[in-house]
C-alpha cells in the first residue's frame, strides 16, 4: 500500500490556503490544541515557511496562563535560525514582541536571551525588536529599570548610536518618562537631529508626569520652554496630545496667560476640541484661578463624560465651592453620566473643604450601597479628612483603626495635620507614633509634630524634633511660590535674595509690615517653630515665600489685575490673617492656590471664611 503524499505549500498564498493553516483561527486557546496543530505544520510543511510559523509563534503567545513553557517555543524558532540561509528576524520578534504585548515580560526576556544565545546562527536584533520589550520594562515596575537600562545597551550595540528608526527612539523616550528618570530622557532627547512630534510628545508627557508626582515646578517650567521649542524650530505642528501636555502645564503651575494661549491655539488651527483637550482646559482654568472661565467651557460642551464633570467637580471642590459640586453631583447621577471611583474621591473632597460633614458622610456609604462602588484608601483618606477638619478626631481615629485594608502615611499625616488645626496633643503623638514606623525619613511629618508643640509653646518638644531631625539628616521641604505677572512666572523661597529686585522687594516688605501694623495687625508667632524673641519671630514670618511674591507683584503688576500666586505648602495661619489685611489695605484681589485649595482673598475677606 502506497504511503499517502504530503501535499507542502511553496508559496505564502499556498500556505494560506492550506486546511491545517485554516484552522489557526478556529483552535481553541489550550496548549493541548496548540500542541496539536504543531504537529499538523511540521507533518504538512507548514513549519518550513516564515508567516504561518509566526501565526503559530503568536497563538502560542496568546494562551492563556498558567504559562506555556518557554522550551517549547524556542524548539519552534530552533530549526529555521539553525538554517544558514536563514537570516530573517522575523520569526524570534514576532514572539518576543507578542510576549511583551500580552504582559509576559519575564517570558519574552528569557526569549530574547535565548535567541541571542543561538548565535551566529540566529538574526541579529534589529528596529523592531526592542520596541515592545522596553514598553514591557517601563509597565512592570521600578525593579525592571535595570533591565531597560541593558535593553538601552542592546540597542547601542546592534542598531548603533543614531537610532534611526523613530519608534526605537520613542519607546527609549517612553522607558526613560515612565520609570521617572526625565534626566536620561532628555540627554537621550537632546542627542536626536531632528525629533519628531512623537518624541516631543514623549518629552512634555515625561515632564508634565515628573512634575505630577513630585510637584518639581522645574519640570512644569520645562514643558513651557520645549513646547516654545517646539514652535520656533519643528516643522511639525503640535496635536492634541501636545495640547494636552502644554495646557496640563500650565494648570500646575498656575501659567494663566499661557493657558490662555494654549486655548487660542486650538481655536485658531482647528485642532478637535474632543473630550480629552476640553477637561484638561476644564482643569487648567480652575487649577488657574479661573472657575468662571472652567464653567463657561463646561457650559457650552454638548457631550460631557465622566472625566469632564471629575474635573469640573475637583475644580468646584478646591475653590470652597461645596454646594455647587454636590448639585452637580446630583445632575450628573440624574442625567445618567456613570460616575467612578474619581467622582466620590472628588465629591467628598468638596465636603472637606467646604465642612459639610453629614452630607459627606452620607455620600460615603451611598457610594457601596446604591452604585456598587468598593471605598479604597483614597475614600477613606477623604473621609478622615472630612473628620479631622471638623474637629472630630476621634471619630477620624476611629476610621483609620477599623477600615478594611492596612492604612498609609497620607492618612496618619491627613489625621495629624488636623490634630495640629485643633491643638490635640494625645491623637497627634499617636499618629506621629504610626507615622515614624512607616515613613521614618519624611521631612513632612517631623515638621507637623513641631508646629503642634509650637503652637501649645512647648518649646522642648519642638527642640527635641529638631535634633532628631538634624541627627537623621532629615530637611523640611523649603516653602515656594510662584506668581505670575504678565506671562512670566516668577518663584520665591523663604527668605529669597536672588530676585533681581531684591532691594526693592525687601523695602515694600518694610511698607507691607508697617501698614499692618497700623491696622492692628497682631503676628502669630506661634507659627514660628523656635523659642525665639518675638521681634525675630516676626522677622520669619515677614520673610515667608508667599509674602515676597506679594510684595514683588505689588511693585510691578497691573493696579486692576489680581494677584494669583501657587504654593506648594498649606497656607500657614499668619500669612492667611495678613493677605487677608493686604487685600484691603491695598485694594487688590490675591489669589492663593496652597498644596490643597484655593484662596481668594477681597475686602478684607476670604473665600474659604478661615475653614481650611
Amino acid at each position: 500500500m502506497r504511503p499517502r503524499s504530503i501535499c507542502i505549500p511553496t508559496s505564502p498564498r499556498g500556505c494560506q490556503r492550506h486546511p491545517t493553516f485554516l484552522l489557526l483561527g478556529r483552535c481553541p486557546k489550550t496548549l493541548s490544541a496548540f500542541n496539536q496543530l504543531h504537529a499538523h505544520f511540521i507533518t504538512t510543511g507548514l513549519a518550513r515557511h516564515t508567516y504561518p510559523l509566526s501565526r503559530l509563534l503568536l497563538l502560542f503567545s496568546s494562551l492563556p496562563s498558567p504559562l506555556p513553557s518557554l522550551p517549547h517555543a524556542t524548539a519552534l524558532l530552533c530549526q529555521p535560525l539553525l538554517s544558514s540561509s536563514y537570516t530573517s528576524p522575523f520569526l524570534p520578534n514576532t514572539l518576543v514582541c507578542s510576549l511583551a504585548d500580552v504582559g509576559r515580560p519575564h517570558l519574552a526576556l528569557s526569549l530574547y536571551s535565548r535567541v541571542l544565545l543561538l548565535q551566529p546562527h540566529s538574526p541579529k536584533p534589529n528596529n523592531h525588536t526592542f520596541p515592545s520589550l522596553l514598553k514591557a520594562c517601563a509597565a512592570a515596575g521600578p525593579s525592571w529599570v535595570p533591565v531597560g537600562r541593558a535593553l538601552h545597551a542592546h540597542v547601542i550595540k546592534f542598531i548603533g548610536h543614531d537610532y534611526v528608526d523613530h519608534f526605537v527612539r520613542a519607546a527609549l523616550l517612553s522607558f526613560y518618562s515612565r520609570c521617572g528618570d526625565v534626566s536620561s530622557g532628555r540627554r537621550l532627547f537632546d542627542r536626536i537631529p531632528n525629533p519628531d512630534l512623537p518624541a516631543w510628545n514623549c518629552m512634555l508627557s515625561a515632564y508634565a508626569r515628573c512634575y505630577s508626582d513630585s510637584g518639581d515646578a522645574d519640570s512644569g517650567m520645562q514643558i513651557l520652554c520645549l513646547f516654545r521649542r517646539l514652535q520656533l524650530s519643528s516643522k511639525f505642528k503640535p496635536n492634541e496630545i501636545t495640547i494636552v501636555a502644554m495646557i496640563g502645564a500650565c494648570g500646575d503651575l498656575g501659567a494663566l496667560a499661557q493657558g490662555i494661549w494654549a486655548h487660542a491655539y486650538i481655536e485658531l488651527n482647528h485642532l478637535t476640541m474632543n473630550q480629552v483637550v476640553a477637561t484638561a482646559l476644564i482643569d487648567m482654568y480652575a487649577k488657574c484661578g479661573r472657575l468662571d472661565l472652567a464653567e463657561q467651557l463646561f457650559v457650552r460642551l454638548s457631550q460631557k463624560d465622566v472625566l469632564c464633570y471629575n474635573a469640573m467637580i475637583r475644580g468646584l471642590a478646591t475653590h470652597g465651592r461645596g454646594h455647587q459640586a454636590v448639585e452637580l453631583f446630583h445632575r450628573m447621577t440624574t442625567e445618567g453620566v456613570g460616575v467612578d471611583e474619581v467622582t466620590f474621591v472628588v465629591i467628598m473632597s468638596a465636603c472637606a473643604h467646604a465642612g459639610l460633614v453629614d452630607e459627606g458622610q452620607r455620600l460615603f456609604y451611598k457610594m457601596q450601597e446604591d452604585f456598587g462602588i468598593k471605598p479604597q484608601m483614597e475614600h477613606y483618606g477623604c473621609l478622615v479628612d472630612l473628620l479631622g477638619r471638623s474637629g472630630q478626631l476621634e471619630e477620624a481615629e476611629q476610621v483609620i483603626q477599623s477600615m478594611p485594608m492596612k492604612p498609609n502615611a497620607i492618612l496618619y499625616r491627613s489625621l495629624l495635620t488636623a490634630c495640629g488645626i485643633h491643638n490635640n496633643l494625645e491623637i497627634g503623638e499617636r499618629t506621629v507614633a504610626q507615622l515614624m514606623h512607616l515613613e521614618p525619613e519624611h521631612g513632612g511629618n517631623y515638621v507637623l509634630l513641631s508646629n503642634m508643640f509650637a503652637k501649645i509653646c512647648r518649646w522642648d518638644g519642638v527642640m527635641q524634633v529638631r535634633k532628631v531631625m538634624k541627627e537623621k539628616g532629615i530637611d523640611k521641604t523649603p516653602g515656594s511660590s510662584l506668581v505670575e505677572v504678565e506671562g512670566s512666572m516668577h518663584e520665591f523661597l523663604m527668605g529669597d535674595r536672588t530676585h533681581p529686585l531684591l532691594k526693592e522687594i525687601y523695602k515694600m516688605l518694610d511698607e507691607i509690615d508697617r501698614r499692618l501694623h497700623e491696622f492692628g495687625y497682631m503676628p502669630r508667632t506661634k507659627e514660628v517653630l523656635f523659642d525665639v524673641e518675638e521681634e525675630d519671630k516676626e522677622d520669619a514670618l515677614s520673610y515667608h515665600s508667599e509674602r515676597l511674591a506679594i510684595a514683588f507683584a505689588l511693585l510691578v503688576s497691573d493696579p486692576s489685575v489680581p494677584i494669583r500666586i501657587m504654593k506648594n505648602l498649606r497656607v500657614c495661619g499668619d500669612c492667611h490673617l495678613s493677605t487677608k489685611l493686604i487685600s484691603g489695605i491695598y485694594t487688590r484681589e490675591i489669589i492663593v492656590r496652597d498644596r490643597s485649595r484655593f484662596h481668594h482673598f477681597r475686602n478684607w475677606t476670604c473665600s474659604c471664611s478661615d475653614y481650611w
